[in-house]
């Protein structure tokens, strides 16, 4: 019973896992799909020659039909494949939109650790546009940046408070919280491999963070004059301000930033937060109609790249919906982003994404269409040039006229036996003479 569970509860972790991982796979194939046919069909020009050379030496009619239908048959469906692909990269010059605005997941944290105010202000650095977060609210009403359900991951709790390890993080009151380390675990741990590359000032500057508070982090932004994005956690049951935990963001929210730069993420209670501050931008996580999301003032929506949608980011922009994309750190994915329209994207590279001028990859339907055909026909002409040859030289046909045949000229021509070079010999022991009846007919190369 109990392996019977755990093998179902896998498979469906695995499952889950590797959906997400294949619909990746599927979007990488819309950048690198153009260059891997010419790949795959350049193979197939490389894999003629031992294809041919085997075909004409074999006996059976029947292996000579497996063979040459099997490569064949791979061929010219490799021939077929970019009439079934798609990608946003591929448009009519002059269609392209401007590069997707960057936006900080928990700042910079590939260079601070992550929602911490090293981490937001390397973002700002970098040439972020918005800065993306999550807030917790305090047992005394505090709103703090804190993106797990617990404390463990991100600070120094277990050396700190070792018996309260389990607690939602909500459970700390901000004097608690602020006897936490929110630094260490980045140099120690290393998420993304590039602590060993900070300077010692940077390195001494993570060693000491701690768990910032909603406001400290809103004066960052607003100092900036950056867009920001948060997600916002309701407190447990049992909690003193789980019921008003939007009212105090709010109160944060309109004490230290303009509401127009804020991207306003939580979905409950969206229209009475809507009645009270109608300038924050409401964003949803969600898609949904146009008309219900016109019905819930939406304008902005915030979306997993993998239902990343040139046509949806399309007719959501025809009625002023902006598309937010996460969590895209790779320049590839990346340029499919901008390709399909994005206005803007959360990402962990900001310092990466905003070095890039233009896209890895992007061409008009008539350079593909070119590429596609001339790869097609040159290599088809070089299979059947290829083919040719082993065809004539297994037959031994001269390839020039009045030239010996090939099995005259070719490599194994110098150990040629010709009759000339035939001694007979024949030997009995019991007779002296050897018998004319019965020669060995011994072959003997001369080569002076």
């Amino acid at each position: 019973m109990v392996t019977l569970v755990f093998s179902v509860t896998a498979t469906g972790i695995l499952s889950d896992v590797w959906s997400k991982e294949w619909k990746t796979l599927q979007l990488s194939l819309q950048v690198t799909a153009p260059f891997l046919h010419v790949a795959a069909v350049s193979l197939m020009a490389v894999l003629s020659w031992p294809t041919a050379l085997h075909f004409f030496r074999m006996n059976k009619r029947v292996r000579q039909v497996v063979v040459l239908g099997l490569y064949l048959s791979v061929l010219f469906s490799l021939y077929l494949v970019p009439l079934g692909m798609y990608s946003p990269c591929i448009k009519e010059a002059g269609t392209l939109g401007p590069a997707p605005t960057l936006i900080g997941h928990r700042g910079a944290p590939m260079l601070a650790p992550e929602n911490t105010l090293m981490s937001f202000e390397k973002a700002v650095e970098a040439g972020g546009e918005g800065l993306e977060t999550d807030v917790t609210i305090s047992y005394d009403g505090v709103p703090f940046l804190m993106h797990d359900s617990t404390l463990r991951r991100t600070t120094n709790i277990a050396e700190v408070f070792p018996n309260r390890t389990h607690l939602d993080a909500s459970m700390f009151t901000w004097a608690e919280l602020q006897q936490l380390n929110a630094g260490s675990w980045f140099l120690s741990r290393d998420p993304f491999g590039t602590a060993s590359s900070l300077s010692e000032v940077d390195r001494s500057q993570a060693q000491n963070q701690s768990v910032p508070s909603l406001a400290q982090f809103l004066e960052v932004a607003a100092a900036s004059s950056k867009l920001v994005l948060f997600d916002l956690r309701r407190p447990p049951h049992g909690h003193p301000y789980r019921r008003s935990y939007i009212n105090t963001t709010l109160q944060v929210i309109q004490a230290h930033i303009n509401s127009s730069q804020v991207l306003w993420l939580p979905s409950e209670d969206r229209e009475l937060v809507y009645g009270l501050d109608p300038e924050l931008q409401q964003t949803s996580g969600l898609k949904a109609s146009i008309q219900q999301l016109t019905d819930d003032h939406i304008s902005r929506l915030n979306l997993h790249y993998s239902t990343m949608s040139q046509q949806q980011i399309c007719k959501y922009q025809s009625v002023n919906i902006s598309t937010n994309l996460y969590v895209i750190s790779q320049p590839w994915l990346y340029t499919l982003a901008w390709c399909a329209g994005a206005q803007s994207v959360t990402t962990n590279s900001v310092h990466i994404l905003s070095g890039i001028s233009k896209p890895l990859f992007l061409m008009s339907p008539e350079e593909y269409t070119l590429m596609w055909i001339l790869t097609d026909f040159v290599s088809a002409f070089l299979i059947f040039a290829i083919f040719t040859f082993h065809w004539w030289r297994e037959r031994g046909l001269p390839f020039v006229s009045g030239s010996r045949q090939t099995h005259e000229n070719g490599p194994y021509s110098k150990f040629r036996t010709d009759s000339a070079e035939v001694v007979c010999i024949g030997w009995n022991p019991l007779h002296s003479d050897p018998p004319a009846a019965a020669p060995i007919a011994l072959p003997l190369v001369f080569n002076p």
